[in-house]
């Protein structure tokens, strides 16, 4: 380096005036000469391998993180060792030895002072210690609620308070963080960043904001991961009940579903739900996940949210071998499927919207007024565009939870599960008309097996019903008999059979696809007198309408009541076979005299609510084929030969026009006024044809 500085010295002293022109030149000579022999190169590595020296070497190997980047993991260095100054500007090596000294003596007394504070904190009474944390938390909700941007580091400080060895502590963090996230969470999703972040030339709004969102989505994920450990743990022996850890993890998870569906680890939150509804045991716990997943696809119009839930719930229960609840394959009902989403309403009422305000008048010249109109013109484009490919999407997802439904369903036939086949039939009579036609033939074949099953199942039920009131019976064997209603099962498959029909275009062509629908006119016919003196005719299953002299359980606080009842299964099925939607003239007389009688028959044994239901029916019957049956009621314009069977297998071979109805002059004399007048009505209906 001496060179350089003799160079600097000679072109001094050239500037001062103390040389000519030719020592100008002969210095100019002379930095060329030198140059070669100047060490820059090695002056640099020494420089570098100073600021190198410090380094600690990474013996870990790297990892692929969730984004798919390949990143080298750092060795943490721990928090008592000493902290590297970073050089100032302009010079080469590290601060010397005393600053060395003074920083390892601040670490230390810092270390020192957080101890002393924890100890202090952990010898006061747990009253105090709860008291303190409450403002602390309501501190910093508060901070995070007026302006959240400010304060990203906010969402450690949380969960660093939750990490306290006091239970009641734990559980106020635990619901504070939930009620901050479900504020402060925005309405998108949060973009993970990439590896060439730090490189992007950001202002210092986008800068502070996309700090906070990256603090926010950091602070949210542990929250979600802390959430599913304590959901999968078991509670302590101290801490059992509804207000457990574990309960109150389930209780913020299906919150969180429920009012941020949109946002990141959304699948997360799903799994939590779907874990706790894989066990049989119905709880406060269970219900809560229930009612969680029932509003998600209440709700959900995008199909996004329904498709991961349903692809959970179906993982779930292959996993399972389908052991679960029956309330599980009930989530399916509440699909909103390949329906529109234009209007906001329910089944008693709708939201409608009052006329809006006129806006004030505001003066714009012309060029305005041209420049508003294109605009608006290109906004409507742009709308219906994007409400093309929403709609677009939204069908796809819905097309793709369809198929996973009916894989479930038929996977359900397939096995013939007991305590599935209700809620499995019920599914199929709701989304039968959605059925794709390439599956009728072998799905009434299906349906024909159930019903004969559930006939021979339930004539050795009647034959085993004396051995197990004596307790010779097993108890599986019981509960299996007290779970499964096979009447229900056959009404269900009726029903299904005949929506295949009801909901689609198939009735022009049921001929080529050899949809036989006469068994099921039959077994419903011959079973009309046994439903009749069916002591659960007003009851339906135990998942959803329980006995109304009993109390409401737990899970069914409101006592709320499913229609779906064993009389509406009933009415519905009698509906598609004696009035149906898709040919209401071509019922044959021999099936509207037969089921007419046998109804009539049926009538004086049912419960009161029922009796007004068939009677109900009649009276439709009336109104559309009187003219066909008015003889069974007037026998003066009626010619009939042979004797009416009422315990025949078939409508056919009852001979039911031989027959008379006078189960209408008893029904006269019923207590309810509402029967009287439905007898009535119809026998106007037929005396009017």
């Amino acid at each position: 380096m001496a060179p350089s500085v003799s160079r600097k010295r000679k072109l001094g002293q050239a500037q001062n005036g103390g040389s000519s022109k030719p020592n100008a030149a002969k210095l100019e000579k002379d930095f060329i000469n030198h140059a070669a022999g100047w060490e820059l190169e090695s002056g640099y590595e020494k420089r570098f391998s100073k600021k190198q020296k410090n380094k600690k070497e990474s013996t870990r190997l790297p990892i692929k993180t969730a984004d798919g980047r390949v990143e080298q993991v750092e060795v943490e260095e721990a928090e008592e060792e000493e902290e590297e100054v970073a050089p100032a500007e302009g010079e080469g090596d590290w601060a010397d030895e005393a600053e060395r000294a003074e920083i390892r003596a601040r670490n230390a007394a810092e270390k020192a002072a957080r101890l002393e504070k924890k100890k202090k904190q952990s010898q006061k009474p747990d009253a105090e210690r709860i008291l303190e944390a409450q403002e602390e938390l309501a501190s910093i909700a508060n901070s995070l609620n007026q302006d959240p941007e400010e304060h990203p580091g906010a969402f450690k400080e949380l969960a660093r308070i939750g990490d306290n060895s006091l239970l009641a502590i734990r559980k106020l963090a635990l619901v504070t963080q939930m009620t901050v996230y479900k504020d402060v969470i925005p309405g998108y999703r949060i973009r993970p960043l990439g590896a060439d972040a730090a490189e992007e030339k950001l202002s210092k709004d986008v800068r502070k904001l996309r700090q906070y969102e990256q603090s926010l989505l950091a602070g949210y994920q542990a929250y979600i991961r802390y959430l599913s450990g304590l959901a999968r743990s078991q509670p302590h022996p101290g801490d059992r009940g509804p207000r457990s850890m574990s309960s109150l993890a389930v209780t913020c998870a299906c919150t969180l579903l429920n009012a941020v569906p949109h946002f990141n680890f959304r699948s997360d939150l799903i799994k939590i739900v779907v874990t706790r509804l894989s066990r049989r045991r119905v709880d406060a716990d269970f219900v809560k996940c229930q009612k969680a997943l029932e509003t998600l696809f209440a709700e959900d119009e995008e199909g996004r949210p329904s498709l991961e839930a349903v692809s959970t719930l179906c993982k779930m229960m292959k996993a399972k071998s389908f052991g679960v609840d029956e309330r599980v394959i009930n989530l399916f009902l509440h699909l909103r499927l390949l329906s529109e989403f234009s209007g906001k309403a329910s089944q008693d009422h709708a939201e409608v919207t009052g006329p809006k305000k006129a806006a004030p008048k505001v003066f714009r010249t012309k060029r305005e007024r041209k420049a508003i109109k294109e605009q608006k013109a290109v906004d409507k484009v742009m709308e219906e565009t994007d409400a093309l490919v929403r709609h677009e999407e939204r069908e796809k997802m819905q097309s793709e939870t369809l198929k996973l439904v009916f894989a479930t369903y038929f996977r359900i036939l397939k096995f013939r599960l007991p305590h599935l086949m209700g809620a499995v039939l019920e599914g199929l009579a709701k989304y039968a008309h959605l059925i794709n036609q390439d599956f009728f033939g072998d799905l009434l074949e299906a349906l024909k097996d159930l019903i004969s099953q559930a006939d021979a199942d339930a004539d050795q039920e009647d034959g085993d019903e004396q051995e197990r009131q004596e307790g010779e019976g097993d108890e599986d064997e019981d509960d299996e008999a007290s779970v499964r209603n096979t009447t229900r099962e056959a009404l269900l498959c009726t029903i299904t059979a005949f929506a295949l029909l009801a909901g689609q275009d198939v009735h022009n062509s049921r001929n080529d696809l050899h949809l036989d629908l006469a068994f099921f006119n039959n077994n419903l016919y011959k079973s009309l007198l046994a439903l009749s003196t069916h002591p659960d005719l007003e009851l339906t299953s135990k998942s959803h309408l329980p006995d109304p002299s009993t109390p409401a359980p737990p899970s069914n606080p409101a006592g709320k009541v499913n229609l779906q009842t064993t009389t509406v299964l009933l009415i519905r099925s009698l509906t598609y076979v004696l009035l149906p939607p898709w040919n209401i003239r071509s019922v044959p007389p021999t099936r509207l005299a037969a089921f007419s009688k046998q109804l009539m028959t049926s009538a004086l044994h049912t419960p009161e609510k029922s009796t007004r239901a068939i009677l109900a029916l009649l009276s439709d019957v009336a109104d559309a084929h009187g003219k066909k049956i008015s003889g069974l009621w007037n026998t003066d314009h009626r010619v009939g030969n042979g004797v009416f069977n009422p315990l025949a297998t078939s409508f056919d071979g009852a001979n039911p026009f031989a027959a008379t109805i006078w189960e209408g002059e008893i029904l006269r004399k019923h207590f309810s006024p509402l029967v009287r007048e439905g007898v009535k009505a119809v026998e106007k209906g037929m005396n009017a044809q």
